[in-house]
């Protein structure tokens, strides 16, 4: 049983990591993107198709549009066959819109830029299907047509740079919309299902807006609109359970249909599948009561969210002016001419303050390699070199000053997600999980506390999170034990105050960035849920570590640069695992080498605590060398 349950955990690891690859996540939301085209193709008005899947195309831009289109042009062929054709012509023409557009700063600047090009290419579309097809779709629906392809390519665009919660009520209005049209079985719409999740799991507008989809569309004579408003109301009842809250979508509507005696039996199916996936499936989001001053309070937290989004966004935005380097051969021309005692009756003086700019991104080793001839060749090769040099100096700040902006620029975005988390955790402080594990932390050295740059502490942090952080300072001596204590005492306080741990930890790349202290110092963070017994592992630069159990040793995580390096390239790795079933976590700093330290949990494994940390400490006697820690965490 223990066996089985140790290839389950490894299993679940390995899973775990395939994906946290970046390739399965762009496959993944190029999959998501298909999907959606795919569903919003099927969305129409009188029998006549919808340019909503046009929109998303325009919205997204790069490989996501892509995928969006062969969505979108696969839908139009399933859903409306050759009547979709004047769909699949959209969607496509979209395309170099959303490759060119989107990205570009223009658009952010101008963000109804986009808005009116999918607006005239869809009169210009309407206008050409009607010459060449003699198309007979009417005014209206023409009207309608450019009305909606323009709003939501805005729509769209707005909710994939940002969260609006007005903004995404909308569109899971438009995807019910869609949904409501596809009938893969009989009694079983899919607008139904996603009505009754939105219903049961989501917030009141979302419900009302995917009633009113649900009457557009006209699926059903029962008015939905009033089905779905009044089945969110019973969540409002004293003691209103789960399973309540899953069946309230069909009892509602049983009411209100015994109520009108207009009888529909086709959505009860899907709105009880619904509600029961809107309150087991986790991802749904809760409802958000806003009331008295804790509402003003999430109110002022979200505007200072938006303000420091908005902050950032003017950072990013903000072009860095080019480099004259037309001047700077010109100010260097002109100093190797103004001392020479043949500057007034010299001929390639000229020729000499026209030289191009391209002069100084080639490598003049000898006179030779001028460009020109001239009495003075030495001065001038002199000055060419010495206006390279300052052209290097300048590329150097700038990439400074990007590094800087970036650093600052990561700070805003972590704070105004963490402000944005905090007003959405708000009304729910009352609900806490509960630990069902104590942490066990031992930690070795090979050296006296006050004399060691390896810096571990251990706390509790929000909620059944709880944190052992190893920072060890590069080298040794005075200078190793303060940037530990430094790193390891930021981290803590950010921690504790209820930081995520990817926000921290790149909070800390970004101050070492900053000050210029790259490389000085290593993280490794351990996180535990107490309530599930399950492991997070984050590593900035630090060796890996290892996990033994009664079965053999693993190995967890793998070196890394080490922050402050780079602001922009570089990240911390995560790891996942589990420490239930009496598994111990050994976190290693870099004075003990990889192979001995693997070696040792691997001969050793269920050996006492003690004995194994030891032989890790003293197993190539580095005792007088480097700053040596082991620490050993598990749960009881």
């Amino acid at each position: 049983m223990i066996l089985s349950q140790d290839r389950g955990l490894r299993l679940k690891t390995a899973l775990r990591r395939h994906l946290l690859n970046p390739r399965i996540h762009r496959f993944a939301r190029g999959l998501i993107y298909f999907a959606a085209a795919f569903v919003l193709s099927a969305a129409g008005l009188r029998n006549y198709c919808l340019p909503l899947p046009m929109a998303l195309v325009g919205a997204c831009g790069g490989w996501s549009a892509v995928s969006a289109t062969l969505g979108g042009v696969l839908g139009y062929g399933l859903f409306w066959g050759s009547a979709g054709r004047v769909g699949a012509f959209w969607t496509v023409a979209a395309l170099p819109v959303g490759l060119l557009l989107s990205a570009t700063r223009t658009y952010r600047k101008a963000p109804l830029l986009l808005p009116a090009i999918i607006g005239f290419l869809l009169a210009a579309a309407g206008v050409c299907f009607q010459l060449a097809f003699l198309d007979t779709t009417p005014i209206g629906i023409y009207l309608i047509r450019i009305f909606l392809g323009a709003g939501c390519s805005y729509l769209f665009y707005r909710v994939l740079q940002g969260r609006n919660p007005l903004l995404e009520w909308l569109s899971t209005g438009i995807a019910v919309f869609a949904l409501a049209q596809i009938l893969p079985v009989s009694y079983l719409g899919l607008g139904y299902i996603a009505a009754g999740a939105v219903t049961s799991g989501g917030a009141f507008p979302a419900a009302a807006i995917s009633g009113l989809a649900l009457d557009l569309s006209q699926v059903t004579p029962v008015p939905m609109t009033a089905v779905l408003t009044l089945s969110y109301l019973v969540r409002f009842l004293p003691r209103c359970s789960k399973t309540l809250r899953a069946i309230s979508p069909v009892l509602t509507y049983f009411a209100v249909v015994n109520l009108l005696k207009s009888w529909d039996l086709q959505p009860p199916v899907g709105l009880l599948l619904g509600g029961v996936c809107g309150v087991l499936i986790p991802g749904v989001p809760k409802t958000v009561f806003r009331r008295g001053e804790t509402g003003i309070t999430q109110v002022r937290l979200e505007m200072a969210a938006g303000v420091l989004q908005q902050t950032r966004s003017l950072l990013m935005e903000t072009d860095v002016p080019p480099v004259d380097e037309d001047a700077l051969m010109y100010r260097g021309t002109e100093r190797a001419c103004s001392g020479c005692s043949y500057r007034k009756n010299c001929r390639d003086s000229k020729r000499l303050s026209g030289l191009p700019s391209v002069v100084l991104h080639k490598p003049l080793i000898s006179v030779e390699e001028l460009p020109i001839i001239c009495r003075k060749s030495g001065r001038v090769l002199a000055e060419l070199h010495r206006c390279q040099e300052q052209l290097r100096s300048i590329h150097a700040d700038r990439e400074r000053q990007m590094e800087y902006r970036a650093a600052v620029v990561q700070q805003y975005s972590f704070l105004a997600a963490f402000l944005q988390e905090l007003s959405d955790r708000l009304p729910r402080r009352a609900e806490t999980a509960v630990s069902r594990y104590t942490p066990k932390v031992r930690v070795f050295s090979n050296r006296p506390k006050a004399d060691s740059g390896d810096r571990c502490v251990h706390f509790a942090g929000v909620g059944c999170k709880y944190y052992v952080l190893l920072c060890d300072g590069m080298g040794t001596g005075l200078g190793a034990v303060q940037e530990g204590k430094t790193a390891a005492g930021l981290l803590q306080k950010m921690l504790t105050a209820g930081f995520p741990a990817s926000y921290a930890l790149r909070s800390l790349n970004s101050l070492c960035a900053l000050r210029g202290r790259g490389g000085a110092v290593t993280v490794d963070l351990a996180e535990l849920d107490l309530s599930s017994g399950k492991l997070t592992l984050y590593k900035w630069g630090a060796p890996p570590s290892y996990i033994t159990g009664k079965y053999g040793a693993e190995k967890l995580g793998a070196s890394t640069p080490p922050p402050g390096l780079s602001v922009t390239l570089e990240q911390e790795r995560a790891e996942h695992s589990s420490l239930k079933g009496e598994r111990l976590l050994w976190i290693v700093s870099d004075g003990v080498t990889e192979s001995a330290a693997f070696r040792c949990c691997m001969d050793l494994c269920g050996q006492p605590e003690q004995t194994i940390a030891e032989a890790i400490l003293f197993c190539e006697q580095i005792s007088g060398q480097d700053d040596a820690t082991v620490v050993a965490v598990r749960l009881e």
